[in-house]
C-alpha cells in the first residue's frame, strides 16, 4: 500500500509537469483577462492542473467502466490540451471526447499493439477526411495489478514530443488510480471474506452449546424451551443474513439481547449483564455484526476463561454528533502487548478475528479515528469502546 502511494505522489508530479505545456499555453491567452486574479500564470496552471487532477480521479478510483472512463475523459483531455483522447479496456471502446469521432472505429486495431506489449506508440491517424484535424495519435498503456488494462489514445493536430511526454505521464497517473481501485476492491473483498468466516465462527460453537442449553430445559421447562428455541431462530436469521453491509443499532442490539439470552441458558447466574441503551442512538448506522463478536469476547473472558460471576455492561450513549457503545466485562483480562499483537494479525489468537475484523469495518466505513478503543491488562477485565458517527455520506442500512 505504502509502495503504491508513493507511486501515487510520483505520478502527480510527473502529471504537472507534462500537463503544463497545455495550461501554461491557456493561461498566457488568458493573460490579459486574468490581470486582475491572484498569483502568476504559472501559479494559476498549476491549481487548475490539479483542480482537474482531482475531478478526473474520483471516477477512476471506482474502476475502468464505461461510465468512469466518460466521466475523466472529459477531465483529462482539457489536461492534455488536445483535439480528441480516447480510454479502451482490452476489448473496446469506452469513451471517447473531443472531435473526430470517425476515429473510434480503429482505435481497437491500433492499440492491439500497445496491449500485446505494454509499450506506448506514437504514429500518424492515417484520416482520409482533409477537415478532419486528427492527424498524430499517441498511446500510452493503462496498467493494473495484473497486466495492462486498456490504453489512453490522444489525438493531436501535429507531432509533438510534448504531447508524446505528457500522455505518458497521464496514463502512469491514470494507472496508479486504477490499481488504487483495485486495492480497494481487495479490502472490501477481504472485509465479506471475513464477515463469512465470522458467521462460521459462530455456527460450529455456540450453536452447539445453544442447542445444549435449549435441549436441557425441553423436559424441566417446556415453556423457556420454546423461548429459546424462538430467540436462537431470531439470532440465527440475523446473524446469516445474505446482504447487507449496515444495519441499525436497534438490530444489532436486538440479536446481542438475543445471543446473551442463550448465552444465559447455558452459564446461568454466572452471567449477569446490565444495558444501560439511550432511546435516541437506536436509529444510528453501523457495520452490521459489529457489536456481537465483542459482547461473544466479553462472554468468553468473563466466563469460560473463569470459574467465577461474570459481569458484562452494555452502554449505548448519545455524545452529540456520534453514538458510544462501550462493552465492558470484569473477567480475566489480557496483557496489552497480546491484544496490540491480535489487532495487528501477529499472535497466534488473532485466528479468532473478530476483533481485527471489527476494528477494520469499522476504520474502513469511517476513518482511521474510529477504530477500537480497548483497555484492559491482565486479571483486570477489559472495556472495548466504539464511537460511530450519526452520519456519514454512503452509510445507510440495509433492508434485513
Amino acid at each position: 500500500m505504502t509502495g503504491t502511494l508513493l507511486a501515487a505522489l510520483a505520478a502527480g508530479g510527473a502529471l504537472l509537469t507534462a500537463a503544463g505545456y497545455a495550461l501554461g499555453r491557456l493561461a498566457a491567452l488568458r493573460a490579459g483577462r486574468d490581470r486582475l486574479d491572484l498569483g502568476t500564470p504559472v501559479e494559476r496552471a498549476t491549481f487548475h492542473t490539479l483542480h482537474t487532477a482531482s475531478l478526473a480521479a474520483p471516477p477512476l478510483r471506482a474502476g475502468l467502466t464505461e461510465d468512469t472512463a466518460r466521466k475523466a475523459a472529459r477531465r483529462l483531455r482539457p489536461l492534455l490540451g488536445t483535439e480528441a483522447l480516447a480510454l479502451t479496456d482490452r476489448t473496446a471502446v469506452l469513451a471517447w471526447d473531443g472531435s473526430g469521432a470517425h476515429h473510434a472505429d480503429q482505435v481497437m486495431e491500433r492499440v492491439a499493439e500497445v496491449l500485446e506489449t505494454g509499450r506506448g506508440q506514437s504514429l500518424r491517424a492515417a484520416c482520409e477526411d482533409p477537415d478532419c484535424p486528427l492527424r498524430w495519435v499517441v498511446i500510452a498503456p493503462l496498467t493494473g495489478e495484473e497486466g495492462v488494462a486498456g490504453a489512453l489514445v490522444a489525438y493531436g493536430s501535429h507531432e509533438s514530443a510534448v504531447l508524446v511526454r505528457a500522455a505518458t505521464e497521464v496514463a502512469r497517473w491514470v494507472s496508479v488510480q486504477l490499481e488504487l481501485a483495485e486495492l480497494d476492491l481487495s479490502r472490501t473483498r477481504l472485509i465479506e471474506a471475513e464477515i463469512r468466516a465470522l458467521r462460521a465462527q459462530i455456527s460450529p460453537h455456540f450453536v452447539y452449546n445453544s442447542l445444549a442449553a435449549i435441549a436441557s430445559f425441553v423436559r424441566t421447562d417446556p415453556e423457556r424451551a420454546r423461548e429459546l428455541l424462538l430467540e436462537f431462530a431470531d439470532f440465527t436469521r440475523y446473524s446469516f443474513r445474505r446482504h447487507g453491509d449496515f444495519t441499525r443499532l436497534a438490530d444489532e442490539l436486538r440479536s446481542i439481547e438475543q445471543y446473551l439470552a442463550l448465552a444465559g441458558a447455558r452459564f446461568g447466574d454466572r452471567l449477569q449483564v446490565t444495558l444501560q441503551i439511550a432511546p435516541e442512538v437506536l436509529p444510528v448506522t453501523l457495520p452490521f455484526l459489529c457489536l456481537q463478536p465483542l459482547v461473544e469476547n466479553a462472554v468468553k473472558h468473563g466466563l469460560e476463561d473463569s470459574r467465577t460471576t461474570c459481569r458484562i455492561t452494555i452502554a449505548a450513549q448519545d455524545a452529540g454528533a456520534e453514538a458510544v457503545v462501550t462493552i465492558e466485562d470484569d473477567g480475566v483480562g489480557m496483557d496489552p502487548a497480546v491484544l496490540r499483537a491480535i489487532l495487528a494479525g501477529e499472535h497466534p489468537r488473532a485466528s479468532g478475528i473478530g476483533l481485527p475484523n471489527v476494528d477494520e469495518r469499522l476504520r474502513q466505513a469511517y476513518g482511521d479515528d474510529y477504530g477500537l478503543v480497548v483497555e484492559t491488562g491482565v486479571d483486570a477485565g477489559m472495556k472495548v469502546t466504539v464511537r460511530i458517527p450519526k452520519y456519514r455520506a454512503g452509510v445507510h442500512p440495509d433492508a434485513p
